[in-house]
């Protein structure tokens, strides 16, 4: 088998027992590397210290990494103006904190007739917000629920270009 020492340096082809051997003599354990290849290479480490320190890595990436939260507002057919307007700032507020929001209308007995209005709940929340989120699952009903889900903007999506009233060559056209 092909050896390393600790450090990674070559040691050379040899035969197990000679590695065990050396492995002992240092105070380490002998690890096999990569057993498919030909022959098998071993390294001579400290195992234990290797899977603490393994551990140590697989923790500081689990809390590196970001959760995404996603909130739920609810609606009805008759959200009065006001009601909808402070769920409209809720929904900013966890857009601004990178949280997805799933926005949910609910219909309960007789507003299950005029589906409609609800359909224009959704819709006016979307059109009051659409230049501060992004759009994820369109407004779709499942069953007496209607739902959609935004997220925060995305980073490298492109931005709508602005109407400008400047033709090609930069000349300023107005209009009279």
């Amino acid at each position: 088998m092909r050896v390393l020492d600790s450090m990674g340096n070559m040691l050379g082809v040899m035969s197990t027992r000679d590695a065990l051997r050396m492995a002992e003599e240092k105070g380490l354990d002998l690890v096999e590397i990569t057993p498919n290849a030909t022959p098998p290479v071993c390294k001579i480490m400290d195992y234990g210290k290797f899977k603490y320190e393994e551990s140590i890595r697989e923790k500081k990436a689990r809390k590196a990494q970001k959760v995404q939260k996603v909130k739920e507002i609810k609606f009805h057919p008759g959200t009065d103006v006001n009601d909808f307007d402070y769920k409209l700032r809720q929904i900013r507020g966890f857009l601004k904190e990178g949280c997805k929001v799933k926005l949910t209308l609910q219909y309960r007995g007789r507003e299950n007739a005029h589906r409609e209005l609800g359909e224009d709940v959704i819709n006016r929340v979307l059109e009051s917000i659409k230049d501060e989120c992004f759009v994820e699952q369109a407004p779709k009903t499942l069953g007496r629920v209607l739902g959609a889900l935004i997220g925060p903007p995305r980073k490298n999506a492109p931005k709508p270009a602005a109407a400008s009233n400047a033709a090609p060559g930069g000349i300023k056209i107005s209009v009279t």
